[in-house]
């Protein structure tokens, strides 16, 4: 269920900084089918991505995580 969580808020924050699926992709080094999974929740993000994710857009792991 947590990943769920992760995925939805990842969107969410990907989404208020304007980037695309596929850009963001791009700056994390991944593919955008992965990206999808992760904010699908059909993936669950290990720390480094989230660490990555949360650099690239600019923003904390706690902005980030599923406790907020």
């Amino acid at each position: 269920m947590e990943e769920a969580i992760w995925g939805r808020r990842i969107r969410a924050f990907r989404k208020l900084k304007g980037y695309t699926q596929e850009g963001l992709a791009d700056q994390l080094g991944i593919s955008v089918s992965i990206l999808g999974e992760v904010e699908r929740g059909n993936r669950e993000p290990d720390e480094q991505f989230i660490e990555n994710v949360a650099q690239v857009l600019d923003i904390t792991i706690e902005e980030l995580g599923p406790d907020k």
